[in-house]
């Protein structure tokens, strides 16, 4: 999830705007994790499954 979209239970504006330190910490926490950061466990195991799965395909293909 991006903080663009997020509402502070703090101070009730956007995370994005940074009115607060809870929005502030929360608005780094988030820039620091990355494009994956907000995907749960399973979801990164499911694309990794996917993707083992297509090289797996492609190498049968070209053999």
């Amino acid at each position: 999830m991006t903080y663009d979209r997020l509402v502070c239970a703090n101070c009730a504006a956007p995370v994005n705007e940074g009115r607060c330190p809870v929005c502030r910490a929360n608005r780094e926490r988030l820039q620091q994790e990355g494009p994956f950061g907000g995907l749960n466990p399973v979801a990164l195991l499911a694309l990794l499954a996917i993707l083992v799965a297509a090289l797996a395909l492609l190498a049968h293909q070209t053999a």
